[in-house]
């Protein structure tokens, strides 16, 4: 295949100060092991599993000895054991990195200037609430939910619910009564922490009645803690209800820390629930602890002091993704609102304010930006970005193009893909590697992440089911109430036996890059040539009237195919045959005349999840004329409104018939 336009090369000082090349160094000192380039180090990561995942308890110097211990198990999936008979604890090794010179966290929100608060400030809260929490019989097991926004407080609540050794869980308030529900009676949390609403693009909305109507759904919930969020007043709920502030101003004892299994659960975290009851995604302390070290370390190469922002709420997991970067010694920088009011260069303006090191957004936003020709890097002070993380979707070509051209030319842009099932990425950034246009630069260490063709063969160059043959440490432990492991089984391993399916559309380049091009079980395949959806929505993107899509192909019982192209329209411009010539023109120059779609279709909106991925696979059934009760649940849609026209239109939709 054609060599990409390489981007961005890091310097020699770069890559030689960078963590990575500290931890090679390490491993050559104290193990006698060298590897010639990354390659060779990912080969033996994923090859000596024992070893590597040993060497980064070693290298991170957690406490505990490792002599009498087994690593890992078996290497067959699922029901590994990892480090059993070992003690860790996720808040500990957080405040190991306190100190006076670093603020802890930075936020800023909608309402709100930019704050900063200190170790010392974030250790007395937590311990604090720690006692509260206590007093209130929280103990090791138990479940505590959030319904917060990304707010320091948040933070707080989760490393105060982690030193004791309880399970967190958080949705953020613009999910409905049915999305909050549906996960949180799964988990039957003792203690509800909560606002009173949420603001966001300028308006406020009020959540009360929710929150009372939720209460009523929990019958396990004992107390409720309220933080007063758009009005200062104090609030009683139907449950033992205290205040924030009471709660972090009844006791000044110091921080304790429960000690807590490897395996114990830290939280439990949920799929989009698009599709029926999301699933209780169930991580271990200890898998998470160790997969953050080595990724925000190695991958991100965030250090001591880097300030690190990744643009998300607390009902996705790169919420607790960028917690992460306190255990490596970042500060973590929050903010609350939309990335687009009151324009979309409010995150970038805060990016200049907060001195962000490390910028982590998604696709969408950066294809945004491209369509509203924002120019960061000629507006703002920029100096002190060093990274550029995407994720969500997959980045095209034209989205790193537009970073180095519009952002700034010694950058590095990190994109990356993983998920909410090991809280973390598969593949992503490498500060040894360089950047090439439209390619993910690398697979992460101690990932054996792979492409299958459809004989289960692993392939190179070529586009293929993306698996995973060895086990990773914060792959889920359970679903939460799925005794024994049907749900668990059913969602990564019905495809290949012992062996993760992941369910994305990849391929592995000759330079060990990755692309990612979509969903697999939304894969447009038309007369025996199959696309991800990614390539249409990067051709579609580059046509300047379209502010949105959503391609879906389907298939009758006869063989035929029907492919609709539905497209959101920019003000001012006019969905007529010329745009749609348009557009076809621009697929058919991009691809092949096979993926030109047989209809464009205006909508009004695309659906999307809560966490902001396009709802592919749902509509897809949706149009094949399948009940939408039974495959679709509207709560778990960010805007459950827009699918409204795909039910009436399946309902005229002869195709299928």
């Amino acid at each position: 295949m054609d060599q990409p336009k390489l981007l961005w090369q890091p310097s020699t000082e770069f890559r030689d100060k960078s963590n990575l090349s500290g931890y090679r160094k390490w491993l050559a000192e104290s193990k006698n092991i060298s590897f010639v380039d990354y390659h060779a180090l990912w080969i033996w990561s994923t090859e000596y599993i024992e070893a590597f995942w040993k060497s980064i308890w070693e290298y991170f110097d957690l406490e505990g000895s490792l002599e009498a211990i087994e690593i890992c198990s078996r290497d067959s999936m699922p029901g590994v054991k990892w480090f059993e008979g070992t003690q860790l604890n996720y808040a500990r090794e957080v405040f190991r990195n306190r100190n006076n010179e670093y603020p802890a966290l930075i936020f800023a929100s909608e309402k709100s200037s930019i704050v900063e608060i200190s170790w010392t400030e974030l250790i007395e809260k937590t311990a604090s609430l720690q006692a509260h929490l206590e007093k209130a019989g929280l103990k090791s097991g138990d479940r505590v939910a959030a319904f917060l926004p990304n707010i320091p407080e948040a933070i707080i609540s989760f490393l105060a619910v982690n030193s004791i050794g309880a399970i967190w869980s958080s949705c953020s308030p613009d999910f409905g009564l049915g999305a909050v529900t549906d996960r949180f009676t799964q988990i039957e949390p003792k203690i509800l922490i909560t606002v009173d609403g949420y603001q966001y693009a300028g308006k406020s909305y009020d959540k009360k009645d929710v929150i009372n109507d939720l209460i009523s759904k929990l019958p396990s919930l004992e107390q409720i803690i309220y933080i007063p969020y758009l009005d200062d007043s104090a609030y009683n709920f139907a449950v033992n209800t205290s205040q924030w502030e009471s709660v972090i101003s009844e006791s000044k004892q110091s921080l304790k820390f429960s000690e807590t299994g490897f395996s114990h659960p830290i939280w439990v975290l949920f799929s989009s629930g698009t599709t029926g009851v999301p699933k209780a995604i169930t991580h271990s302390n200890g898998g998470i602890i160790l997969e953050h070290l080595k990724y925000l370390s190695f991958h991100n190469n965030i250090k001591a002091g880097d300030r690190c922002f990744w643009y998300t709420t607390t009902g996705w997991m790169m919420w607790n993704y960028i917690i992460g970067s306190l255990l490596v010694k970042g500060t973590t920088v929050l903010y609350d609102g939309s990335p687009a009011y009151p324009d979309m260069n409010v995150l970038w303006k805060f990016a200049e304010q907060a001195k962000i090191t490390h910028f982590g957004t998604s696709a969408g936003f950066v294809i945004a930006n491209m369509k509203a020709a924002t120019r960061p890097g000629n507006n703002f002070n920029l100096n002190q970005l060093i990274s550029i993380g995407s994720t969500g979707s997959p980045l095209p070509p034209e989205g790193f193009d537009w970073l180095y051209k519009n952002v700034k030319s010694d950058l590095w842009v990190a994109s990356i893909s993983g998920g909410t099932d090991v809280c973390s990425a598969f593949v992503g950034g490498n500060p040894l590697l360089p950047v090439h246009s439209g390619e993910i630069q690398c697979r992460a260490l101690g990932c054996k992440l792979e492409a299958f063709d459809d004989e289960g063969r692993s392939i190179i160059n070529q586009v293929g089911e993306m698996v995973l043959t060895k086990p990773m440490p914060s792959m889920p432990i359970y679903f939460w109430g799925d005794e024994n492991f049907a749900k668990y089984t059913e969602s990564y391993f019905e495809m290949y036996p012992g062996i993760w399916r992941h369910g994305d559309w990849t391929m592995i380049t000759e330079r060990n890059g990755i692309i990612i091009y979509g969903r697999s079980d939304s894969t447009l395949n038309r007369g025996g040539v199959r696309i991800g959806t990614s390539e249409i929505y990067r051709a579609v993107d580059k046509v300047d009237e379209i502010s949105d899509s959503l391609i879906i192909c389907i298939e009758n019982n006869v063989g035929d195919f029907y492919m609709p192209l539905f497209v959101t329209v920019r003000q001012g411009a006019k969905l007529d045959e010329i745009l749609k010539n348009k557009i076809k023109t621009t697929i058919r120059s991009e691809y092949t005349p096979r993926h030109v779609p047989d209809e464009i279709i205006e909508i009004t909106e695309v659906p999307y999840t809560i966490s902001g991925k396009k709802v592919e696979t749902p509509v897809k059934k949706i149009l094949q004329g399948k009940p939408f009760e039974k495959i679709l649940n509207k709560d778990a849609l960010k805007n459950p409104a827009a699918l409204d026209f795909f039910i009436e239109y399946a309902k005229k939709l002869k195709f299928h018939q």
